[in-house]
């Protein structure tokens, strides 16, 4: 399981869930309801208003707050953080796959942050590494001890799979002695040792016996 990086980083830029003080700070705060509207809403194909409204946003000191508030909240109309709606369109459409470890980190540290659902199965996964019970995870996610319960044994059963795919010999391997080729024996060097040569008697027949 791969390991968070720089885990003591800050996370102070991350807007917390629910959390609007951003908007005090916003280049258009201020601005009359009915001209918000008109600027950041406007009718279709109404460029003037589209880079009016692109021109107040740039400069604007929580521009990227305002567009994850968009994005976390499904507000797919109108201009939200110098994007129009067709701007927005992709990354509406990838915010589940988003993995910004900053947020898990600032989870683990206790902040309140939007997870997507990329980086809430990072954060399960290592709720379950971390040895964390169903009760404590169900609290930090706002969901039942069960669903909580299911999830870290889902976590769990891919730790298994993954160390016996890839952290464990495979099976038959373990205890298995290579085997070493024998060597050929060396020819001796010593001298052969002579043999006595036997001498025929006198009383001995020549020739073949009969």
């Amino acid at each position: 399981m791969r390991d968070l990086p720089t885990p003591d980083a800050p996370a102070t830029d991350l807007r917390g869930i629910g959390d609007t003080s951003w908007q005090a700070r916003a280049g258009c705060r201020g601005m009359d309801p009915g001209d918000a509207d008109a600027l950041f809403f406007p009718l279709p194909r109404d460029h003037e208003a589209i880079a009016e409204a692109k021109e107040l946003c740039d400069p604007c000191p929580v521009r990227r707050e305002c567009l994850n508030h968009a994005l976390e909240n499904g507000l797919r109309e109108g201009t939200w953080g110098g994007l129009t709606e067709a701007e927005r369109r992709p990354w509406h459409e990838g915010l589940s796959h988003r993995l910004d470890h900053s947020r898990v980190i600032a989870f683990f540290k206790g902040r309140d942050v939007h997870l997507s659902e990329a980086e809430r199965r990072v954060v399960i996964d290592h709720a379950y590494v971390r040895g964390w019970r169903p009760e404590r995870l169900a609290l930090a996610l706002r969901i039942n001890p069960k669903h909580a319960r299911d999830l870290l044994r889902q976590a769990a059963d891919k730790v298994l799979d993954r160390d016996r795919n890839h952290g464990m010999p495979r099976a038959g391997s373990r205890g298995r002695k290579r085997s070493v080729p024998s060597t050929a024996e060396a020819p001796s060097t010593s001298a052969p040792t002579p043999r006595p040569v036997r001498r025929p008697s006198a009383q001995s027949p020549l020739g073949k016996a009969a």
